[in-house]
């Protein structure tokens, strides 16, 4: 039996390692499968794993008060040194940009421990954007011994870098994610209704779509954002509230400052009461899906939610000028609008008035994989473990 630590921090991270555990977990007499948990995102990590009903083995609770990148860095260096002398995995597996991500498999590395990489190779070849996404995923990258693609594209990233570890294309795990969701909302009429009333508490009465109104999903957090160009997606967000007021937009607010303050500078103190524009507090995993499978769109600066929303059938306007998947922007499930306000505006009005462009994005395939990307990397340790 092989030893298989899985380490994750963050919200996305553990939407999308989260199946990958709970496949691992079917299989006791080939893996002991061992999570451990950073804490870097603290609440919405611990509401994850609640959804899908992953207990951590171990858990360094990094998160502290004004902290840094430096400070992350070395606090989950240190605390996983310490595990792995005592565990001594024969692989560990981590995921995507994450800080934690890299400080895991560099503390792997120092323990001489196999490193496995899943959705390695996203690139935007601009170390600043997104960052410090960007230079993880290389240094990740550098270190690893398995490398999981989620396509073609970014196995071909990697072989252009001479990557040193092996290359595999298993599909995205968010796709594995959001199928066991999906699935459970559609066959579930309590836990549906459930989602109904956190949103409603939360802000939203979604029996406003009952007649048809549209929906626009609003996501927006990105550091590199921060500043003017998150005043100008605020604004934007604004002229398109008053220019369709038969459309609801609904924002579900991170709770960092840097997100909170221009959106109470631009709205107001008060966001109780704007009409169509409602500002929400930040939503778990299965109701922000529950949210965005009932949305026409998705204005978003977020990575994951590329891969997602066009699974749902849902465009996606992505408030960034690069992306590590340029898959998205070649099938026409995303377009990139920057934070430039007039952009925005004129994107998103182009969907919601244009019947054919509408179409043209949404029905595009979503190059992201078939939710089975998790069998296929827990077969290739298998084979190689």
């Amino acid at each position: 039996m092989k030893r298989v630590m899985l380490v994750f921090g963050t919200r996305p991270e553990a939407i999308k390692m989260c199946p990958l555990v709970k496949e691992f977990q079917k299989h006791p007499s080939d893996f002991q499968t061992i999570v451990c948990v950073t804490g870097q995102h603290r609440e919405m990590l611990d509401q994850v794993l609640n959804i899908f009903n992953v207990k951590p083995d171990y858990d360094l609770n990094i998160m502290k008060q004004g902290q840094d990148l430096t400070d992350i860095t070395s606090r989950v260096l240190t605390g996983m040194r310490d595990i792995f002398k005592e565990i001594k995995p024969d692989v560990v597996l981590v995921h995507g940009d994450t800080t934690t991500s890299t400080a895991a498999a560099l503390a792997a590395f120092y323990q001489q421990i196999p490193v496995g990489h899943v959705e390695a190779g996203l690139r935007t070849h601009n170390i600043y954007s997104p960052w410090p996404e960007e230079m993880n995923r290389q240094i990740t990258g550098r270190i690893s011994t398995y490398n999981f693609s989620p396509t073609p594209l970014s196995e071909s990233n990697l072989k252009k870098e001479s990557a040193q570890g092996d290359i595999y294309v298993t599909g995205n795990t968010v796709i594995d994610a959001l199928h066991l969701v999906v699935d459970k909302l559609q066959n579930d009429e309590k836990l549906a209704n459930e989602q109904i009333n956190i949103l409603a508490k939360s802000g939203y009465d979604i029996s406003r779509l009952a007649d048809g109104r549209k929906l626009v999903l609003i996501t927006g957090h990105r550091r590199e954002n921060f500043g003017e160009g998150f005043i100008n997606i605020v604004n934007a967000i604004k002229d398109l509230t008053q220019k369709y007021p038969d459309v609801d937009f609904v924002y579900p607010m991170h709770l960092n400052p840097n997100v909170r303050k221009p959106i109470h500078e631009i709205f107001g103190e008060d966001l109780s009461n704007l009409g169509n524009m409602f500002f929400i507090e930040p939503l778990q995993y299965l109701e922000f899906v529950y949210l965005m499978n009932h949305s026409t769109l998705v204005l978003t600066d977020s990575g994951g939610i590329q891969e997602e929303a066009p699974g749902l059938g849902k465009p996606v306007l992505v408030m960034r000028d690069t992306t590590e998947r340029p898959e998205a922007l070649d099938s026409g499930t995303v377009h990139l609008v920057g934070t430039n306000r007039k952009l925005i505006v004129d994107e998103v009005s182009t969907l919601l008035e244009d019947k054919s462009a509408y179409e043209k994005m949404s029905k595009a395939v979503n190059p992201y994989g078939d939710g089975k990307a998790c069998k296929r990397i827990v077969e290739i340790l298998h084979n190689n473990l």
